[in-house]
């Protein structure tokens, strides 16, 4: 078995997981790769050896025919991890050091409880939708997007206007902060705080989000994935942002945008007694009462 790991840091606080998740790794015989910034952070600020691992960059130096690919840290390593995957379809494995972890379902605590049983294929796959974007006038190095693409003003006061076609029939215009363009997976996120709805991630959707419009009739609105967006910006400023999850890119107005659902898909390990709503409830604390 193969396996890469990947993360953004770690902290002497994880010391003892690491050393343990190795050590395990070690006695089954698993290959490991090990991200090389990560590989870095744990020779430097954990002392621990990564002497008798390989190491990879991204995903050129991604080893081939990997059985799993275990992230270390919140929601955004795994978005992160999302740009070294692109196309290769490895199942990943979040593991949550970080804070709320709707992706990185699987506590630091929990890991070693569950660990054996995603080894030996006792799991379920989740498959998130990416969304794609293309422009004429750019070339965007990492054209997609798990939780979602939106586009928003710069660093001023000033709205600026979204003009949005969907399957080249119009939709609207769209004055204010922003647009948000999200899937389902992104449901709980950017869209969520915008007032979007949360969705299921079976559901095969992508959520239209205002950022705070000027035109107070304006609501979120659901398309099917097969749909294919259009989006057109004016600013005052005459450049605006285009945010892929986390990845900002200052562009100016007179760059157009073309998305679609992307050709490929993020798989994400559930550990086998999880469920999608055992998350929700979990992390949105329904059904608890915080009155008292």
């Amino acid at each position: 078995m193969r396996i890469a790991v990947y993360g953004l840091k770690a902290t002497v606080e994880h010391r003892i997981l690491f050393e343990e998740f190795f050590r395990r790794m070690a006695a089954k015989n698993i290959k490991i790769y090990i991200f090389s910034e990560l590989a870095q952070i744990l020779k430097n600020e954990l002392a621990l050896s990564a002497d008798h691992y390989e190491t990879f960059d991204g995903y050129k130096g991604l080893p081939a025919d990997l059985d799993f690919f275990f992230t270390f840290g919140g929601d955004g390593t795994i978005l992160s991890a999302a740009t070294v995957i692109q196309d290769r379809e490895i199942p990943v494995v979040g593991v949550n050091t970080g804070r709320l972890g709707f992706l990185a379902t699987i506590n630091s605590e929990s890991l070693f409880g569950v660990l054996d049983d995603i080894l030996g294929g006792e799991y379920q796959v989740s498959s998130r939708t990416m969304i794609g974007i293309h422009s004429d006038e750019i070339d965007l190095e990492f054209p997609f997007a798990l939780n979602e693409i939106s586009v928003t003003r710069r660093e001023t006061t000033s709205m600026i206007t979204v003009e949005a076609w969907i399957n080249r029939e119009y939709l609207n215009n769209y004055w204010g902060d922003g647009l948000i363009i999200a899937t389902p997976t992104g449901s709980t996120g950017y869209s969520l705080s915008c007032g979007g709805p949360i969705v299921h991630p079976r559901n095969r959707v992508f959520i239209v989000t205002a950022i705070a419009p000027h035109n107070l009739n304006i609501r979120p609105y659901i398309i099917s994935d097969d749909s294919e967006l259009d989006l057109k910006i004016d600013s005052r400023e005459g450049e605006y942002f285009l945010s892929l999850d986390s990845r900002n890119i200052p562009l100016p107005s007179n760059v157009k945008l073309h998305l679609k659902k992307a050709d490929f898909k993020l798989n994400i390990v559930i550990p086998k007694e999880m469920t999608y709503l055992i998350t929700l409830r979990d992390k949105m604390f329904w059904g608890s009462d915080k009155r008292n």
